[in-house]
């Protein structure tokens, strides 16, 4: 049905039939999107709501107005729940550093891009706030104490609750009030995104392009930078986030001045409200509406939010002693640390070389295999791997393998226990044999294995001769 009436629209509108069309992955959000592919490809959007795509509407069109990288829209349904706009691309700005992401290493491409993006964050935060009629908000034209306290609840009710904590209600309250406060403390003119975050940024043509901005409306330039930048999943390190708000700071130079203390200072605040409205969102999108990519993104909003306290806030006394309870549930404690390390495990031939590490930190554990008795002397296992029963009754008859991996398991479990006290993401494990196929493979596997049984770790196994990879998911 949607198809058919986004088909019509541009049939309509260009005056000749569509070639194919193709529904786009969704988003967090009820709105649906298509690919429109024909004299023209275009993007085909369903939204079920008039008045935000009306927002989204009237705002790509004054930002455009503005020379801001954002999509044209085309043509709009008559009854405004259906539109066509520009085609960016497939590219997010979440995709192109997911290897930083993933590793918490990002590179100079990467970085790069990042700041990109920040640098022009101030533009569509004061040119776009210029001339702009706010009554096109939706669904609120302005950041307001209403809406901070709407947010602020949503967490409480949604999140808060679910836990099953204990707490006063009146003395959340009241420190609730006293953020908003904090959050308000000077009137705003400039735009606030809202939804800032690397999921609403594409990538074309190696320059970042602004999407999902409807739920934008008047406010302070803070928020936009505390969503950014403390993004639950973007797992930004320290320093890349230092860095990135001084790009921010200077771009934002143009447009007024910064005394770089008092920002640093008040962004504290914005973070912590973000967050706090973050975990809102995941609580009702994953225990009220059982979507598990919102329940998955939890643990890294709980070590957002851990990191955060570490430095009180001391306006908000019992709010601060609520959070750094939730911080120490066990249900959020266990789930960070398996969430957060990744075991690659793998076998190799030694005549090929060593094995790279993708995460930047230089290696890790790396076993010889050589010693042990070899099935590779004997033709009739040439055609067999590690993982094949012939093979895996030759090097279990006489017990050496099995002793071999008694003693890489009592090393490499005291690793992962510790890297698992201390917050490490990456671990590496290899195992080296002559030709790559037999010894090497079997005691990968089986170290795999183990270690996702007993800790439940993510493991990315790959036996690099053979070209097999398998991914044992965290289990939470």
């Amino acid at each position: 049905m949607v198809a058919d009436v986004l088909k019509k629209l541009y049939l309509t509108n260009l005056g000749v039939p569509v070639n194919e069309i193709t529904e786009l992955p969704s988003s967090g959000s009820n709105r649906r999107y298509f690919r429109l592919i024909g004299e023209k490809t275009l993007i085909g959007v369903s939204g079920t709501s008039k008045e935000e795509n009306a927002a989204f509407i009237y705002m790509s069109s004054h930002f455009r107005a503005q020379n801001l990288p954002v999509p044209e829209v085309y043509h709009v349904s008559d009854d405004g729940l259906y539109y066509l706009q520009e085609d960016l691309g497939d590219v997010l700005l979440f995709d192109a550093i997911a290897k930083g992401r993933q590793s918490s290493v990002f590179d100079d491409d990467e970085r790069e891009l990042l700041r990109k993006t920040i640098r022009l964050l101030p533009q569509i935060q004061f040119k776009g706030a210029e001339g702009m009629d706010f009554s096109f908000c939706y669904p609120q034209a302005e950041f307001n104490e209403r809406s901070i306290l709407w947010d602020l609840n949503y967490f409480k009710y949604c999140f808060l609750k679910s836990t099953g904590m204990d707490f006063q209600e009146n003395c959340l309250e009241d420190d609730f009030q006293r953020l908003a406060k904090v959050l308000l403390d000077k009137p705003s003119s400039t735009f606030l995104y809202r939804d800032f975050q690397s999921r609403n940024v594409m990538v074309k043509d190696g320059n970042p392009w602004f999407i999902d901005f409807q739920g934008g409306r008047k406010g302070p330039i803070y928020y936009d930078i505390a969503s950014f930048l403390w993004q639950a999943k973007a797992r930004f390190p320290d320093d890349l986030r230092t860095e990135l708000v001084n790009e921010y700071i200077d771009a934002l130079s143009a447009y007024t001045v910064v005394d770089r203390e008092q920002f640093f200072d008040k962004l504290r605040h914005f973070i912590l409200f973000r967050t706090l409205q973050v975990l809102g969102a995941y609580g009702f999108r994953g225990y009220f509406e059982k979507k598990p990519h919102f329940i998955q993104s939890i643990p890294y909003a709980i070590e957002n939010l851990k990191v955060l306290l570490r430095d009180e806030f001391k306006e908000y006394p019992y709010l601060c002693g609520v959070l750094k309870e939730l911080c120490g549930l066990k249900q959020f404690s266990d789930d960070m640390q398996k969430r957060m390390l990744e075991v690659k495990v793998m076998s190799f031939a030694y005549k090929k070389g060593l094995p790279n590490d993708p995460s930047g930190n230089g290696g890790g554990f790396v076993f010889d295999c050589r010693a042990i008795n070899n099935p590779g002397k004997y033709e009739r296992y040439n055609h067999f791997i590690g993982l094949d029963e012939p093979v895996v009754e030759f090097l279990e008859k006489d017990g050496e393998i099995t002793q071999f991996l008694e003693n890489v398991y009592t090393m490499v479990d005291t690793t992962v226990k510790r890297y698992l006290d201390r917050g490490f993401t990456n671990l590496m494990v290899c195992f080296g044999c002559t030709g790559g196929r037999h010894r090497s493979v079997y005691s990968a596997q089986h170290l795999a294995e183990h270690l996702h049984k007993k800790f439940g770790v993510k493991i990315h196994l790959t036996h690099r001769e053979q070209n097999i990879d398998q991914t044992f998911d965290a289990i939470i």
